[in-house]
């Protein structure tokens, strides 16, 4: 082989086959990300060409859920030290836990969707329908079941079998009020993951809410009056 053609060959060899195969991996690439990117948005139930409205149940519910929880998740994690009883600890574990993770759920969806997390008028989205002409927040503009400023200190201020009873009245009217948001965004959003998610929230929080009822009543108490 003359020189000429060994040079050739070396430029047509292994650097030209290492372009190809860059090349050909990079193409693999893409199309993995591109999969893995379909995939991550179906997970999150994002599968629809234009995302929900600002104003839509899917983005309110998910605006005004993720506060609401966020209150439950500071009286639960409250209960963690302050609790006298294992079985409220227990239960309180399992409160901040479920709804810490729904509240990454939602505000992951307002981000895909483009939405802020906070702002907006609360439970707007609540005020058709059945609800039209109806204000659905309390004074103050606390979403139903919501503590005020005042009985979260009160709360904080106790400790033992004094906080069990306390924390529980306030965490049923919580979770009732939460029930009937998550029962309305069931049955009106229109992301199938926000459905989902709203059934699993209703049905978890009514089960809370019975076995609450039995603890206030071992005790000798009675919930609050529901929101």
């Amino acid at each position: 082989m003359t020189a000429t053609a060994e040079r050739e060959a070396a430029a047509t060899g292994p650097t030209a086959t290492g372009r190809g195969l860059r090349t050909a991996l990079l193409a693999v690439i893409g199309v993995g990300l591109l999969l893995l990117g379909g995939g991550l948005a179906v997970a999150l139930g994002i599968g629809r060409d234009e995302p929900p409205a600002a104003d839509s149940v899917d983005a309110g519910f998910a605006r005004d859920m993720a506060e609401h929880h966020l209150q439950g998740v500071a009286m639960a994690n409250l209960a963690l030290t302050r609790a006298g009883d294992e079985t409220v600890r227990g239960l309180a574990f399992d409160i901040a836990e479920a709804q810490q993770n729904q509240v990454g759920r939602m505000q992951g969806w307002l981000a895909l969707w483009g939405h802020p997390v906070t702002g907006g008028e609360r439970m707007a989205w609540m005020s058709a329908g059945e609800h039209a002409g109806h204000s659905m927040t309390a004074p103050g503009g606390l979403m139903p079941g919501m503590a005020t400023d005042e009985e979260l200190a009160e709360l904080a201020s106790l400790s033992g079998a004094e906080f069990d009873v306390r924390f529980l009245q306030l965490m049923t009217r919580h979770h009732q009020g939460g029930f009937d948001m998550a029962r309305y965004a069931q049955q009106h959003a229109a992301e199938p993951a926000v459905r989902t998610l709203a059934r699993s929230i209703a049905e978890s929080q009514a089960g809370e809410v019975a076995v609450m009822a039995d603890l206030l009543a071992r005790r000798g108490a009675a919930p609050l009056p529901a929101p």
